[in-house]
């Protein structure tokens, strides 16, 4: 056999030495050096540059100038921009452009040169003149000739909001989330309301027609603390929030979205394509006329958790995917409430009148995105549990309940045009054991106009059929009953609600927009209301809900915007069995007056 043949050998190897490791061939793999070996390095270049400015010695820079600490602080040195607390728009630490100067408040016990601090103001004015049916009090009345079931359809509102934010994080905010956040919101209303009939604004029928009101709320108060390691590429986090903080549910505040006392666990990963969200939270009590939180008084027996997961790109590009689980669970069954004008809200006015608790879990699928040009907004729940005490049998009742939405727009240069539907199921028979008529926790939808719609801003009071109780309530979208979205309870005996509407809006400048929007609406079911109202068959339309804004903003910005808005309520068959009132022509309106300065 033969033996294999010698490796050949470049003429430039180099013989080893006795007892030296061998040699190296550096030309084995052309291009290729050995890690340590250096050959000889080149010649030195010089380069004469004759009449070129030497480098001033250290000695030579003055010594009143020192090296700017800071970026944040650059334009401020370079004398490009003096600050002012009073400027929204440039560089304002108030508004935590800059870091906190610890030698100006050496009292604030903080460390390091990466706090900031943050205030906001806003200024919300409502002027809002409106027409819905008005029911005549049943033992006095403002006009002592009627005795009509319903009178004067107009009313007036004046609202006027303050609300005052600041918070204190640590955290160079402008690449990274914040370590550590402290934040409180104070919000102060003042209220006027004026209307034709007695027992509409206080339960006593000696007290006037008009009502002059003011609360201060609190509606933020917590702390956020990151308590993961940042990716430093992608700056994925996980963070707790604990105290009074706003949340909402999905997309368009479907199912909840309220500012409350509670906890949340949220974060995000894989480069913010996925987020998600463990939250607690123990329900707080609201003032009756402006809705906003009233502190001084216990928490309600009312807790609501949830989890929900969103993905991004996830069952097609560039839509986002969301999956909630919630639960509601409510003891209030044995609490009674009334409300600051004297009238009963827990337990509702209806049917035996007892009280109820109830379980109820809520399973949902959300997705915002786009496919192709066409722009999606989706939303899917259904609601299962159990109603401890159903209203109409006093005998538990299983929930099973089903909502879905959606919005479907196309944008064409400055114009965008919209399709919404909208399903909620009503209850069929309010006499068996299950109950079919969905309803949210606390929702605030943006959706089909939002609140320049009539039917989401106004509340129709369901006279004739329960005392101090609406069909809707006011920035809501389904027909739940309730004597108040605020501080009722929720109800699954109600008609549900089916909506399809159309809109468009039109930006002509980039500080003036026109938006329009067409609804029709109706019932899904009708039972609920005939046995409430004690009438064999009531129709399902409420009529076509037109509504038109203009939207100004003068700077371009959202520190003033502008917006006047009109709606009006085509009642359809089913609106006008219900709500047949003194001098009705079919038509309500509403206007909306609203001027917003933010600083």
């Amino acid at each position: 056999m033969e033996s294999p043949p010698e490796p050949t050998q470049s003429p430039d190897a180099i013989e080893a030495e006795p007892g030296e490791p061998p040699a190296v061939d550096n030309e084995s793999i052309d291009g290729r050096r050995r890690p340590g070996i250096t050959g000889e390095l080149p010649d030195r270049i010089t380069q004469e540059n004759e009449g070129a400015f030497r480098a001033p010695p250290p000695e030579a820079f003055p010594t009143d100038q020192l090296p700017i600490p800071d970026r944040w602080r650059l334009i401020q040195s370079l004398g490009l921009v003096k600050e002012n607390w009073r400027d929204p728009y440039n560089q304002n630490t108030y508004k935590g452009d800059r870091p906190i100067n610890r030698a100006k408040v050496p009292w604030l016990p903080i460390k390091g040169n990466d706090w900031f601090f943050v205030g906001n103001v806003i200024s919300d004015t409502v002027i809002e003149p409106r027409t819905f049916p008005i029911p005549v009090g049943v033992q006095t009345t403002q006009d002592p000739d009627r005795l009509d079931v319903f009178g004067n359809e107009s009313s007036l509102v004046l609202s006027q909001t303050f609300i005052a934010g600041a918070a204190l994080l640590k955290g160079n905010t402008a690449f990274v989330p914040p370590t550590i956040e402290y934040r409180v919101t104070l919000a102060l209303n003042v209220n006027y309301v004026d209307v034709p009939e007695r027992r509409v604004l206080f339960v006593e029928p000696t007290k006037p027609t008009h009502r002059l009101d003011h609360f201060l709320g609190l509606q933020e108060a917590f702390v956020d603390y990151h308590f993961s390691e940042y990716d430093t590429d992608r700056f994925d986090f996980i963070s707790i929030r604990a105290g009074i903080q706003p949340f909402q549910a999905d997309f368009r505040g479907f199912l909840f979205n309220d500012n409350q006392l509670g906890v949340r666990l949220f974060g995000n990963r894989d480069n913010n394509r996925v987020q998600f969200n463990l939250a607690a939270f123990w329900r707080l009590e609201k003032d009756t006329n402006s809705g906003l939180n009233a502190i001084t008084q216990s928490p309600r027996d009312d807790f609501f958790l949830i989890a929900n997961a969103y993905r991004q790109d996830f069952l097609i590009p560039a839509l986002t995917s969301q999956i909630t689980f919630a639960y509601n669970r409510n003891r209030e069954g044995n609490d009674t409430k009334v409300d600051d004008n004297g009238f009963p809200v827990r337990p509702a006015l209806l049917g035996t009148l007892r009280g109820r608790d109830y379980d109820v879990f809520y399973l949902g699928y959300n997705a915002d995105g786009r496919v192709g040009r066409i722009n999606i907004t989706a939303s899917a729940y259904g609601a299962f549990g159990e109603d401890r005490n159903s209203f109409f049998t006093d005998r538990p009742a299983d929930i099973r309940a089903f909502f879905a939405a959606t919005e479907l727009s196309y944008d064409r240069d400055w114009m965008r045009f919209r399709l919404s539907g909208a399903y909620a199921s009503g209850d069929g028979d309010p006499y068996d054991d299950v109950e079919t008529g969905y309803d949210a926790v606390f929702e605030n939808p943006i959706f089909a106009g939002a609140d320049t719609s009539y039917w989401i801003r106004q509340t129709i009071p369901f006279a004739g059929g329960g005392r101090n109780v609406s069909v809707n309530n006011r920035n809501g979208l389904l027909n739940s009953l309730r004597p108040s979205k605020e501080q009722g309870q929720s109800n699954f005996n109600n008609p549900g609600l089916m909506l399809l509407g159309a809109g468009a809006d039109f930006d002509l400048t980039p500080e003036f927009r026109l938006s329009t929007n067409a609804n029709h609406l109706w019932f899904e079911n009708t039972a609920t209301l005939g046995a409430l109202r004690n009438e064999g068959s009531i129709p399902k339309e409420i009529g076509w809900d037109l509504s038109a804004a203009a939207i100004w903003r003068p700077k371009a910005t959202q520190n003033i915007v502008f917006r006047l808005s009109g709606a009006a309520l085509l009642s359809g068959k089913g609106f006008d069995d219900l709500f047949d009132n003194l001098g009705n022509t079919g038509t309500y309106y509403s206007v909306l007056a609203n001027l917003i300065l933010t600083y």
